[in-house]
Parts: C-alpha cells; structure tokens; sequence
C-alpha cells in the first residue's frame, strides 16, 4: 500500500508489485510496518545452505545493517543506532534471496549491480539507499523490535524484525523496470569528468 502523508510517499507493509509500479529511481519514499535487518551471513545461509529466514519477508522489507541493541530484560530490546552496511557485499546473493524469500523492498548503503538490478525487474521489488550519517535518526523511526532470530550470529547479523513509522528517508536506486540510479548517474559524471579534463589539458599544455 502507497500513502500520501504530510507530503511524504510512504510504503505501508504488504506491499505488492503493484505498488511500486510508480515509483522510479530517484524518488524520496518512506516505510512503515515490517523491517529486518538482514546481512552477510543471513543472506549466505538462505542462498548456500538453503535454510528458510524464520522471519517473514516476503511483501515486506529488509535492512542491511548491523544494529547496536540495548537488551530491555524478559525478552525485549531497543533499538539504539542502526547504521546500514555497504549493500553491495550482498550483491553476488540478492537475486538468488529475492527469488526465495519473495522480498519488495531493500534497503542499504551505496549502489548495487546487475544481479540486483535483475531480480529488481524480474521479481517486482526496489532498492533504496539510507543518506549515511543517519544511524540515529533512524533507530528513532522504530517503534518496536518485535523479534529477534539467528541469534547465534551475534547482535550484528541477527534478524531484527522490527515495526517501524516513516522510516527514511530512501532514496530508490534500482526500480522495478531494472533501471539503475548510480550507474546512470555515472555515465553522465564520467562524460562531464572527460570534457573537464580534455578543457584542463589543452590549457596547461606548456607543462611538460
């Protein structure tokens, strides 16, 4: 589901293809609903070893990130920071894990490539980018950590399953046409950074 709220295009949980069908890279969305934290070595025993997640993501949301975790006592935890992890360490797994566990919507830092782009238009999900520097911010956008599985990994690389209000802002870098906000981006940076450095050349060519 899309809501229009304040200004704010914000994507509710379940969300379906069709609800992503209009938003294209470059946008500026936020979320509300079902998060988990996802990374590394989730991604790696999903992908190689086959192993179901025990959190429910398909038509919901995952976050590459390791979290910091203030344990509540009985069970509970809050959220104190949750900066994201450089999303392209998942990108020789992200098509194989959006094929299994049905995900729409990624979150991370940085650009991904051609196997996320993949299954970005093959599978009807998104890629998103969190603005760096926000690790605080966006602890304080989740309202509660509802669960917390593979603990066994450390707090790092557990499945925090969170519900989280208006979290963001992300960026869409990869929609689902397959469309890639930082690699068109840098074939126009590149093209500007040639006609710069030929522009430069010709001037200080006395200098040997």
């Amino acid at each position: 589901m899309v809501e229009i709220r304040n200004g704010k295009k914000v994507l509710i949980t379940p969300v379906s293809a069709g609800d992503l069908k209009d938003i294209h890279i470059g946008d500026i969305i936020y979320l509300d609903g079902s998060l988990t934290t996802c990374r590394d070595v989730a991604h790696r025993r999903v992908v190689e070893e086959g192993r179901p997640l025990p959190v429910e993501v398909r038509d919901r949301a995952i976050l590459h990130a390791g979290p910091i975790i203030r344990p509540l006592g009985e069970d509970r935890f809050e959220m104190v920071s949750v900066g994201p992890t450089t999303s392209m360490r998942m990108e020789r797994f992200e098509y194989e894990f959006v094929r299994e566990t049905g995900v729409r919507v990624i979150v991370g830092k940085g650009g991904m490539k051609e196997k996320t782009a993949a299954a970005c238009r093959e599978f009807g999900c998104i890629h998103c980018v969190i603005p760096a520097g926000n690790a605080v911010v966006a602890a304080v956008c989740v309202e509660e950590i509802l669960r917390a599985e593979w603990r066994d990994l450390g707090m790092p690389e557990t499945l925090w399953n969170c519900r989280v209000r208006e979290f963001g802002p992300l960026i869409v870098s990869i929609d689902t046409e397959g469309r890639n906000f930082f690699e068109e981006k840098k074939i126009g940076y590149n093209r500007r950074k040639d006609e710069q450095i030929e522009a430069i050349s010709a001037q200080v060519k006395f200098i040997r």
